[in-house]
């Protein structure tokens, strides 16, 4: 395998192979893949990153098969990272989405990459972000990220993503779980998917009530699609386009991005430090102290400010 400079050389100079080898060693957390980050961040910043959201069964996979071809139909070429869940046999992503999405995987102005959470938390594998700056140094105009429909635990993706979009369908009990604050707190537009089922009216009218209630500087947009029909797509590539549009034009994107830079550095420091302790006790004190926790002999907090040294 070439050097990782060459690699980044190449990936910057539109090879889809060098892309593909660089987003394996980001996504494995290789000290090589960390190298090829450090050398296209400063490449990075121009694509427009989307991220989907919303529980499992929403639709939210054929709807961004849809959304992808209604952008290449503008003329957008884009970076698809859909998030699957983790085989328990290869630890590796399931590919579902792969494979609802096989006819786009032959446009060479689409990059498609699954990945799998590894058991992460918050909808989205622990190294997303790292392949969403590979994609964007590449040159994709859009990078759409597909989290892996784990609920109201997925607010992780607005962290990452410039425009949120959160995806709910009728009769499935997301009418109830949208006046939950978590997940609508996040969405920059919401979708109503499977709009063609009964009760669809009646979500939208209890979406926009919420909405109402609520104080924000804009007012988040609702649209109604049918993922499998093909309705409403378009709809949904313009509100995602007045979106960005607003961002560049309030100041808005400007402070996203600083929220988003700090939580990315808070939150890789604290990996960072989390596997630094590991490593460092191979003597068993954490093990002992597990089992301590575990026994109701030591808090759990008592058993942190131990492990970490604190006085």
């Amino acid at each position: 395998m070439p050097g990782v400079e060459a690699l980044v050389e190449a990936l910057l100079g539109g090879d889809r192979r060098a892309l593909a080898r660089v987003i394996t060693l980001v996504e494995n957390d290789t000290r090589e893949g960390r190298r090829a980050l450090a050398l296209l961040y400063g490449h990075s910043g121009r694509a427009h990153t989307v991220g989907l959201t919303g529980s499992a069964g929403s639709g939210k996979s054929t709807l961004s098969g849809a959304l992808a071809r209604e952008l290449r139909a503008r003329g957008r070429t884009l970076g698809i990272v859909a998030i699957d869940p983790t085989s328990p046999f290869s630890h590796g992503a399931l590919l579902g989405d792969r494979i609802r999405m096989q006819d786009l995987t032959s446009d060479r102005d689409v990059f498609m990459r699954s990945m799998a959470t590894r058991g992460a938390l918050g909808g989205l594998a622990p190294q997303t972000a790292g392949v969403v700056t590979a994609l964007d140094a590449f040159g994709k105009d859009v990078v759409l990220v597909e989290t892996v429909g784990a609920g109201q635990d997925e607010v992780e993706v607005a962290m990452m993503a410039d425009t949120t979009v959160v995806v709910v369908t009728p009769g499935s009990g997301d009418d109830i779980q949208a006046m939950k604050a978590g997940i609508m707190e996040i969405a920059d537009v919401l979708v109503v998917n499977k709009s063609d089922l009964p009760n669809a009216d009646l979500l939208e009218r209890q979406l926009r009530s919420i909405l109402e209630g609520a104080r924000a500087e804009r007012v988040t947009p609702i649209v109604r699609t049918a993922g499998a029909l093909g309705d409403g797509i378009d709809r949904l590539a313009d509100a995602l386009d007045e979106h960005r549009a607003y961002l560049r034009d309030s100041g808005a994107g400007e402070r996203h991005r600083l929220e988003r830079a700090r939580h990315q550095v808070l939150a890789l420091a604290r990996q960072r430090l989390i596997d630094r302790i590991v490593s460092q006790h191979t003597d068993g004190k954490l093990d002992a102290l597990v089992a301590d926790v575990a026994a109701r002999i030591v808090d759990p907090h008592t058993a942190a400010e131990q492990l970490i040294g604190a006085p």
